[in-house]
């Protein structure tokens, strides 16, 4: 288990370069095994989840071949289906949470798909229900293995329906949709997510010749197609970890500059940092954040306390509420954060507590930020990393942290952010990795 070691209390100054969308590009790769021909890839991040799901297809058969740093093709001619019956397959796609994504692609090309229960992020239920509900919606069946949690889904020709799912979730939408553009007839998605990394999808999946509207919208109709050909895709930058780098700079008093934003596509994001009094400039296509002295958290037009929290897009992402809860911890002023999708996320403000946070944990959804204006530093201590984003706001409360600080089973943040500490110290910070 790896660990970083951390020098806080260091300004930063430089320009970041965002990766790509990790949550885009797991659904893209997955959608790749809907079509023989080759498929092109742009800006892949190369992540340890990433990783992990093109090995998956790999070992099913598909053909990957890296052009460049984030630069992939993918050729899904001939797919290994014995590969599911091997301990191979039950342990790989058990480690992550993506690999269910494979089941709508599978199950529409060739009427069968399996998939132990899929591992990822400690935060919570993460319930399936959504996906198959909306696969039985499509005409397929499903058998669930509660001894060795396995899931098996049949069907010999979906057809298109008419489904309002149950919870507007992402994977979910994107698992339904990529069954039903090769289903017979008309599928329409009412409740649907339509976060960007859905709208990425949606629009991938016409240039393979797909027929879906509704983009963008909570409500998808998809006409099914035949048969789904090759086509070229670019991701887009990961908007968590835009919002990653804002909260940084805010919290180490740093200068960045993060490049590259496809500001269009993040939503309320900027907005929501602003209301921790986060001044920030957008520039062209970049987002600029100055060095500040204090930032003071905005109340309600009546003056209580601001309350932030998730929704389905274009709400506010719950990926970010982990980061802005860590910044607010030295802003003027207190804040509600309130994590309505996942029970546990916010159990890792015991780490911040321990580092001299003042932060009342209502209860598991809700947390109080009382922000301590820097009138007291965040102290150094030793913790491990519960998932991903926490993960990653505890390495910023590190950055920001008198004294050196530990962070173990920091897997968790590589499973998310891409050699985080080469490009953090490149702009001044001081990360060693430590391999146990």
């Amino acid at each position: 288990m790896a660990s970083f070691k951390i020098e806080g209390g260091r300004k930063l100054k430089g320009e970041l370069q965002p990766q790509g969308a990790k949550n885009e590009a797991l659904q893209i790769i997955c959608a790749t095994l809907l079509t023989p021909e080759k498929v092109i890839v742009k800006n892949i991040p190369e992540i340890l989840d990433i990783k992990r799901l093109i090995g998956l297809l790999e070992n099913l058969g598909v053909k990957v071949e890296r052009v460049m740093k984030g630069h992939y093709i993918f050729e899904a001619k001939s797919i290994n289906l014995a590969y599911f019956s091997s301990p191979e397959f039950k342990y790989e796609g058990a480690k992550l949470r993506g690999s269910v994504m494979i089941l709508g692609p599978l199950l529409a090309r060739f009427g069968k798909a399996f998939l132990p229960k899929p591992g990822g992020d400690k935060i919570g239920r993460r319930r399936l229900d959504t996906h198959l509900l909306g696969f039985q919606k499509l005409g397929a069946t499903f058998k669930y293995n509660s001894n060795n949690l396995f899931y098996e889904v049949d069907a010999n020709q979906l057809i298109g329906s008419y489904m309002l799912l149950d919870e507007a979730s992402v994977t979910g939408t994107a698992n339904i949709l990529m069954a039903s553009v090769l289903a017979k007839g008309k599928t329409t998605i009412y409740n649907a997510a339509c976060e960007p990394y859905i709208q990425q999808l949606c629009k991938m999946l016409n240039k393979m010749g797909a027929k879906i509207s509704g983009v963008s919208s909570n409500l998808l109709v998809i006409e099914g197609v035949s048969s789904l050909s090759g086509c070229s895709h670019n991701v887009l930058p990961d908007m968590i970890e835009i919002g990653s780098f804002i909260g940084l700079a805010a919290l180490t008093q740093s200068e960045i500059t993060i490049k590259n934003v496809a500001i269009q596509e993040l939503g309320i994001i900027v907005r929501t940092f602003q209301k921790l009094g986060i001044k920030l400039e957008i520039i062209d296509d970049d987002i600029f954040i100055p060095f500040q002295e204090n930032y003071e958290i905005e109340t309600f037009i009546d003056g209580s306390i601001m309350t932030l929290a998730d929704a389905p897009w274009p709400g506010l992402t719950p990926d970010l509420l982990s980061v802005l809860l860590v910044t607010a911890s030295q802003a003027n002023g207190s804040v509600l954060i309130h994590q309505k999708m996942f029970e546990s996320r916010l159990f890792f403000v015991d780490k911040l507590i321990d580092m001299g946070a003042k932060i009342i944990l209502c209860d598991p959804h809700r947390a109080t930020v009382v922000g301590l204006n820097r009138r007291f530093r965040l102290r150094a201590t030793n913790m491990t990393s519960p998932d991903i984003r926490a993960g990653v706001a505890l390495l910023i409360a590190a950055l920001s942290a008198q004294g050196v600080s530990t962070i173990h089973n920091i897997e968790q943040i590589d499973r998310g952010y891409e050699n985080i500490e080469k490009r953090l110290n490149s702009i001044g910070a001081n990360i060693i990795r430590i391999n146990d």
